[in-house]
């Protein structure tokens, strides 16, 4: 009797949580904390994807170096520092030290300091190899062999049939052994002295310098106040998003955020528009050329997904099918571009950019089911966000087509006052407690009768005109309650919103959509429930997200596991998640100006300031943003007042 085949195991993504990451994108280098590049799982310098090197391996007079500290320099490059002991002085000290920095480029510095009392002569190796692995394939764990090396003027050389790598020396080192990878140098240090060898890994024959980053259309902002974790935080999510930034390929001159390193470096609509929503108050650049981007992959032509914007599937966890990217763009769209013209996208580009929304919201209208709710996937649940998202496009839509120009404002207004009613009768359970939002509606109408993170969307309404924010799908006294839920302990896990509450069947604080705090959706509930009035939940959750950006070095995850808060404890790292992530780096710039509630309409030559009352982080200071394209500063003082130190000139302090 024949027995069934078992399906095939999905291959475990290698665990990156413990891995000292830079990246520059294309270019990225993942580094154990000792700093050695062993050849084993993810190590190794890449660039578009393919390992260049994976193999760095340093003996000095011998003996391997011994590990000391590991630690980020910057976005784009990291330190190891590492001691030797020669044996040239009595006792347990170490007489030499070595100090590696390495930057995602490819570029590395090896620097030897002689502590010794006297002269050392010392043998230096570095063992080099790689196997040109494409990075998808190291993760699935089909990288192979390392490939034999040539020698290459002052360093080594690898080839396949499509793919090259050259690793080069400065000085050349004295000996370059192809057959066992390896490069020698006998280094002279006198007492005290230095000496320092670096390594350039590209992948290109004639090794030149690889090409320079994006550039950023990010403002250098600031911020600094009396919590000096505010200024680590905001500087960090700023260098980490620009780090991240890629050309697109049918456009060079238009860049966008890739969704993070190292599993998604390229491009995914729905993050990418979230995370240039977020960093709107560093200017509009990046939003203006992430719309761009994503236009010109717009779905054309008749038929049901004529005016989408394609993208993946996206896994939803175990209570619901994946849900669609593309849908979730395609509905941020047309509110990403108005909230950029608020605060100062050039009428130009919007108007370049406005026909595409018009397609987007053209599909919205025809993508409604028959219960009037849009489902994601069609056909599939209607999730509670995907009704979020699709009413903040109309009511932003239809405040974008009235200041342009356009028609059918007035249509899409009552458009979302219809989806407004059908919401609060379909998607709201009442309960003793004051009920909850479902969070989703299967196709035959049930409620998923889950408390999750997702909700949060639904206080996120929107920037309009002069100030105001666009109306909720939840009445007063509903917004009132679901604030009340996502700031009690069972969705606030003392480290940030949890994706699914602690009480609901199939919890899973590692969960990615069942448990485990996810950065972005986090930072949307701080700012919306700051935005709307609710000032103990917002600051509850922005101190425990602040403190959870501290654990991890200021470099949020993507995502990350939280069992409740408790003295002593820290939120632990997810193995699989991105770190940096585009929405997780955005995130930080989002929370911390939202605490000064800056709310711009610069065609109007307004802005309008609400700080967060109660001032959480105390007095606060943000210096380098952009509204209406013009450096802008403004300080939230203790008490939680505003006011603008900086602003263009044609630029009214609003109601």
């Amino acid at each position: 009797m024949a027995h069934p085949v078992p399906p095939a195991r999905r291959p475990e993504l290698p665990p990156v949580h413990g891995a000292v990451i830079c990246v520059a994108a294309p270019c990225l280098a993942i580094s154990p904390e000792h700093g050695q590049l062993t050849g084993r799982g993810l190590d190794g310098i890449y660039r578009a994807g393919r390992r260049l090197l994976s193999r760095c391996v340093l003996r000095v007079g011998g003996r391997d170096p011994v590990a000391v500290q590991g630690r980020s320099l910057g976005a784009d490059r990291a330190a190891f520092t590492a001691t030797v002991r020669t044996g040239a002085e009595a006792g347990p000290d170490p007489d030499i030290a070595v100090e590696r920095v390495r930057h995602a480029d490819g570029t590395e510095r090896i620097t030897l300091h002689n502590y010794a009392a006297r002269p050392l002569r010392l043998p230096v190796e570095l063992a080099l190899g790689t196997d040109l692995a494409e990075l998808a394939a190291v993760a699935a764990g089909r990288a192979g062999a390392e490939l034999p090396a040539g020698v290459h003027a002052a360093g080594l050389r690898w080839s396949t049939g499509e793919a090259h790598a050259v690793t080069v020396a400065e000085p050349a080192p004295d000996d370059a052994l192809a057959s066992s990878g390896l490069l020698r140098w006998q280094l002279e240090l006198g007492p005290g002295q230095s000496r320092t060898i670096e390594l350039r890994t590209t992948g290109d024959r004639t090794a030149r310098a690889p090409a320079g980053q994006v550039a950023n259309p990010l403002s250098e902002g600031r911020a600094e106040g009396d919590d000096p974790r505010a200024e680590a935080w905001f500087r960090t999510s700023a260098e980490d998003l620009a780090a991240l930034l890629l050309r697109d390929p049918a456009d060079p001159g238009d860049a966008f955020a890739a969704a993070g390193v190292p599993w998604r470096l390229g491009l995914a609509p729905a993050e990418s528009l979230w995370a240039a929503r977020m960093a709107l108050p560093l200017g509009t650049g990046l939003a203006g050329a992430t719309l761009r981007t994503l236009a010109r992959t717009q779905t054309t032509g008749r038929g049901p997904d004529a005016g989408k914007i394609p993208g993946p599937l996206r896994g939803a966890g175990p209570q619901l099918p994946p849900g669609c990217t593309g849908t979730e763009a395609t509905l941020a769209f047309p509110a990403v571009l108005a909230e950029a013209w608020r605060w100062g996208l050039p009428e130009a580009e919007v108007a370049r950019l406005l026909p595409t929304a018009e397609r987007c919201l053209g599909w919205l209208r025809g993508a409604l089911g028959e219960d009037g709710f849009l489902a994601d996937p069609d056909p599939g649940p209607r999730r509670c966000e995907t009704q979020a998202h699709a009413h903040r496009a109309a009511v932003l839509g239809a405040d974008l087509l009235a200041g342009c120009g356009g028609d059918g404002a007035q249509e899409w207004r009552e458009w979302a006052a219809e989806l407004r009613s059908r919401f609060r009768t379909g998607f709201w359970i009442d309960g003793p407690d004051g009920g909850r939002p479902a969070a989703a509606l299967h196709p035959d109408g049930r409620p998923l009768a889950r408390l999750t993170g997702a909700a949060a969307h639904l206080l996120d309404t929107g920037l309009l005109g002069g100030g105001r924010l666009a109306p909720g799908l939840l009445d007063q006294v509903r917004t009132e309650q679901l604030a009340r839920l996502l700031g009690a302990p069972a969705m606030d896990s003392g480290w940030g919103l949890r994706s699914m509450a602690a009480r609901e069947p199939g919890h899973n604080p590692f969960g990615h959509r069942s448990g485990a705090v996810r950065a972005h959706e986090s930072a949307v509930a701080v700012a919306a429930l700051a935005q709307a009035g609710f000032e103990k939940e917002a600051a509850g959750l922005l101190r425990g997200l602040l403190d959870a950006a501290e654990r991890f070095g200021f470099r949020l995850p993507e995502m990350y596991a939280a069992e409740q808060r408790t003295a002593g404890s820290a939120p632990f790292p997810h193995p699989a998640a991105c770190r940096p992530a585009a929405v997780a780096a955005a995130a930080g710039i989002h929370v911390l100006t939202a605490l000064a509630g800056i709310r711009p309409d610069a065609p109007a030559g307004t802005v309008a300031l609400a700080p967060l009352a109660g001032a959480p982080l105390g007095a606060l200071r943000l210096s380098g943003l952009r509204v209406a394209g013009e450096p802008f500063a403004v300080r939230v003082s203790r008490l939680g007042l505003g006011m603008v130190e900086e602003a263009a000139d044609a630029l009214q302090l609003g109601g």
